[in-house]
């Protein structure tokens, strides 16, 4: 049946529980040995981010202005890899470019134990954070191409994992910061590097994955595989015919551009502010606390406790309640509100005692975890639906500028802007990305229903050619 759902995004082959998901998880053994790799990767990445400062600061000696423009400045730089990303992926082979992406950030790394000044550190920690940003675009793009309908579930897994990871890796940090020499930092330094090494080898045990057909599915459907691979004959049928028949929005590389596709790049600008659960969990409660309640300094590990814990039990059921585009478009507002209601509860926190601000601050943590597994899943399902199949490189590397600005100026703007404002810079924060979000709804809701009639007339036609195939195909044996 034309537009038939084969089977649910939000159901592993494996069965529902976590295990047996990982086990089996959406594009088979491919995906699990990266998902193996990004466990690596994160739990050195969770060993460098917990140690970084204290080593900028006691092994090189740096201030805590410059370690703050340092990390700055790289961040910035940070915002070139998501389209560098994109570019390279339309050129390249997904696969050399994620190995090539480890390896380059094992080699950065390693440098730093020789850097010993302001001036040699950037140009070190900026290419860290550049392939950093690439890396995470060309992982997306993987997802992608091998889970193909069931990504939102990949995604879930793909959290889980990431998140144990950096869990692990601040365990592991957590010992060589109270040894506290400046071999340890070292060592801590070093064990960052070889995780790279050994995700690179990883990447090299998957086959590489090809850019899927721009096939005609309506939003929220998923493939079959006899309409995948009648899609993808068409498509090299017209091949010639796409070339000549380029539009003014096209690249030249073929596929349209994103930087001309007013749609989509209202979806990336409504996306970056729709992104500052990340520094308000980081930097906005943690300093908040310390300086404007009277909350005792142990609840701050308690942030980050709450958060991993949250994620790692709730992130499959939120994927499986965002497994679609049209879902995935009205759980933003759904991000708007959790939002809101962290903020909120941040601003009462000044004017209550230990016991009432810690309670507010604890529940604020748990009402800005929930905003991330929301956005983690519908960012992610937004950015590939509503980027054309042929381009998803591209788009994809523009989409994911967003992040990359967001996690850059997000810390800036809470401490300089919103903290500075008191309680009140908090509700007019929680009010403003409550309105994005119902803009960015809207928006995306927008466009799922301009694209879905088109899908539908490319449906008629790829039934059509079905079933012209279909009676050749008996004539001819009819002539046996």
């Amino acid at each position: 049946m034309r537009g038939a759902v084969w089977g649910r995004a939000d159901r592993g082959p494996g069965g529902d529980g976590l295990l047996a998901q990982l086990r089996t998880p959406p594009g088979g053994r491919d995906a699990r040995t990266m998902l193996l790799a990004l466990l690596v990767d994160r739990t050195g990445t969770g060993v460098w981010s917990t140690a970084s400062v204290l080593y900028f600061t006691f092994v090189v000696g740096l201030d805590a202005a410059q370690v703050g423009l340092l990390l700055g400045v790289a961040g910035a730089a940070a915002v070139a890899g998501s389209p560098l990303a994109g570019w390279l992926a339309g050129r390249h082979r997904l696969r050399s470019l994620l190995i090539g992406s480890h390896l380059v950030r094992m080699a950065a790394v390693c440098l730093l134990l020789v850097c010993g000044s302001f001036g040699t550190l950037l140009p070190v920690v900026a290419a860290i954070c550049v392939a950093d940003r690439a890396a995470k675009t060309w992982e997306i793009l993987f997802a992608t191409r091998t889970a193909g309908e069931r990504r939102a579930t990949y995604r879930a897994l793909s959290r889980v994992v990431m998140n144990a990871g950096y869990g692990i890796g601040a365990g592991i940090a957590a010992v060589g910061l109270a040894v506290g020499t400046r071999d340890a930092y070292g060592a801590l330094v070093l064990g960052d590097a070889l995780s790279f090494l050994a995700a690179a080898a990883l990447v090299g045990r998957t086959r590489e994955v090809r850019t899927p057909p721009d096939a005609p599915v309506r939003p929220g459907t998923a493939v079959r595989p006899d309409a995948a691979m009648q899609t993808d004959t068409a498509v090299r049928t017209d091949a010639a015919a796409e070339g000549r028949g380029r539009g003014r929005g096209e690249r030249r590389g073929g596929g349209p551009s994103p930087w001309r596709d007013p749609g989509y790049l209202l979806f990336v600008l409504l996306d970056t502010p729709l992104g500052l659960d990340d520094a308000i969990l980081n930097v906005g409660l943690p300093l908040w606390l310390v300086s404007r309640t009277a909350a005792p300094h142990a609840v701050v590990p308690a942030f980050m406790i709450v958060n991993t814990v949250l994620v790692v039990l709730l992130q499959m059921p939120v994927s499986a309640r965002v497994g679609s585009p049209r879902r995935a478009a009205l759980a933003v507002g759904g991000y708007g509100l959790a939002v809101l209601g962290c903020c909120v509860l941040v601003a009462f926190s000044a004017a209550g005692g230990a016991l009432t601000a810690s309670v507010l601050l604890l529940g604020a943590a748990v009402l800005v975890t929930v905003a991330e597994l929301v956005r983690s899943v519908s960012s992610w399902e937004l950015a590939v639906c509503l980027a054309p199949a042929r381009a998803q490189p591209a788009y994809l590397g523009v989409a994911g500028m967003a992040q990359s600005v967001s996690r850059s100026a997000g810390p800036v703007l809470l401490t300089d802007v919103v903290m500075a404002a008191g309680p009140a810079g908090w509700l007019v924060l929680g009010t403003a990305v409550t309105g994005l979000s119902i803009a960015q709804r809207g928006a995306s809701l927008r466009r799922i229903a301009t694209l879905q009639p088109a899908a539908d007339v490319a449906i008629d036609a790829s039934d059509a050619v079905a079933s012209s195939g279909a009676v050749v195909k008996v004539s001819s044996q009819s002539l046996r």
